[in-house]
Order: C-alpha cells, then structure tokens, then sequence
C-alpha cells in the first residue's frame, strides 16, 4: 500500500507558541502511524499573504484591466505561477489529508493563511463552476481545521456573546473547503489555552493525540449535496422546489447555510454524523 501524506499548514508566528506544540503532537503521531508529514510553516516561510500580479509569470491576458483569478487560472494552464504557489500546489496534490493550524483571528484565519487560500487554491487547480462542492476537484481529499481561541467554549454557543461557533465556521469549511470538495472533517477546537492551566493544556494535547489514532476513519461532515440545486445560471443556483417542499416538515434547516428560516441543525458544523447521539 502506497504511502499516504498529510499536510499541516501552519499559521502561528511562535515555535514556542501552543499552536506549535499541537501540530508537532500530529507530525509526531501520525509519523509513527506511517504517514509521510509536509509542514507549510507559513510565516517562517515569509509566504506573501497579498495576491497580486507578481504571482504571474511572464504577460498577462488582459493587461488594460488585471483580474486576478481569470490571469492565474491561464498561468496554472500554462505553467507560469510564482514558484512559491507552484510549490504549495504540489503539496496539496501530494496530500490524502491537509489540517490547518491556527489561532482563531476576528473570527477567520490569520491574514497569511488567508492568503495561502487566496492564492494556492486557484481556479483551474482547486474548483471550477462544473467542479464544486461535493463534485469538486479535491472530492477524494480530506481537510481539516485544527485551532485555538482566545474565547471561552460557552461564549461561542448560540446563546453566548459571541454567537454560535457552526455559524463562523461555515464560511470557512464550506465557502472554501467544501467548495473545492474536500471532505471536511470534524474541527478540532481548543478553547482558550492561553487562560488554562497547565494541566488543562497537557489534556488537550492528549486528547489531540488520541484523536489523531483514528483521524483518518473518520466521516466527514454533512453539507448539502449539489444534486439538490438546480446548477445553471437560468435557475440561479437555486434549491430544487420539490427538495424545499420535502424540507417543510423537518425540524431543522439542512445545514448552517440553508437553514430555510428554520432552526439550524445542532452542531452542523462541529460533529459528523457518525459522532453525533
């Protein structure tokens, strides 16, 4: 059996920082598991955050009016990407599995990882509007996020102040993992390391640790299947009517997203089916 690779791009300016001690417990665990391990130390690669016309080689399209995503999506055709981007992509091609660690900045990921997104995941080589969501590129990938919050748990739950946690992470898992059809494995969440005890930390590492032994059987979470949408600007990308008719009955929205004026469906964005009782 072929080797598989995992990837962890990693987003924290710290090599002492916790961050940094969760993704050397996952490169230590799954090594001894057999897995091959890529780190993408982002910051200590000084990878550029800002997508600009740098990241092309060699003359643009349209050069009367830069668009960024038509301009690299030709350069990935033509081989003429930065050498920088060029190198994460095989990384990614490599990759059975890509986690993403990071502390949790405004609600989103770290500018720089932010920009790994925003030019790695080029159309053409990660999503394409006949290949997105479940049909998308990645399908037979597996991506997780793993991070850390500055938030207590109960500040993130629907009734806390900061407002549920499956909603800001919908834009995220789905809007750009499931868009380029990972199969999006459960967040792993560490609340507020920075105001634990020491103790509390070394359990969430060994939590971390145990969770790692059978990452890679784990379901994925649930998102909408595109069959259920009518895919064709004509129709706008809209859920089928007979599907919303079928929806009526049910106590819960679909997803985080679609949750058609209903209550969303508990912990979407958190468990996967096979983890939800």
């Amino acid at each position: 059996m072929a080797t598989k690779t995992v990837l962890i791009v990693f987003a924290h300016q710290s090599p002492g920082s916790f961050n940094a001690a969760v993704r050397d417990v996952a490169v230590q665990e799954l090594e001894q598991q057999g897995f091959r391990v890529l780190v993408s130390d982002l910051y200590a690669m000084k990878f550029r955050a800002d997508a600009t016309r740098d990241d092309i080689i060699g003359e643009l399209k349209n050069p009367e009016l830069f668009q960024y995503g038509d301009e690299t999506m030709s350069a990935w055709r033509e081989d003429r990407l930065s050498d920088d981007i060029v190198a994460e992509q095989q990384k990614v091609a490599e990759a059975n599995l890509i986690i993403f660690q990071f502390p949790l900045y405004w609600f989103s990921v770290p500018a720089i990882l932010k920009g790994w997104f925003d030019r790695v995941l080029t159309q053409g080589f990660a999503f394409s509007l006949e290949n997105m969501y479940d049909e998308g590129v990645f399908k037979d990938k597996k991506a997780m996020l793993s991070f850390s919050t500055g938030a207590i748990q109960t500040m993130f739950q629907p009734d806390g102040i900061n407002g549920d946690i499956n909603v800001t992470l919908w834009p995220i898992q789905n809007g750009t993992l499931h868009f380029c059809g990972f199969q999006v494995l459960a967040p792993q969440i560490f609340w507020c390391p920075a105001h634990s005890t020491p103790d509390a930390r070394t359990a969430m590492l060994d939590g971390w640790r145990a969770r790692l032994e059978g990452l890679m059987r784990e379901k994925p979470l649930t998102f909408a299947h595109c069959e259920l949408f009518n895919l064709s600007f004509q129709g706008g990308f809209l859920m089928r009517p007979e599907v919303k008719r079928q929806q009526e009955s049910e106590p819960f929205g679909l997803t985080t997203g679609h949750h058609l004026g209903k209550p969303l469906p508990p912990d979407n964005q958190l468990k996967a089916p096979s983890m939800e009782n």
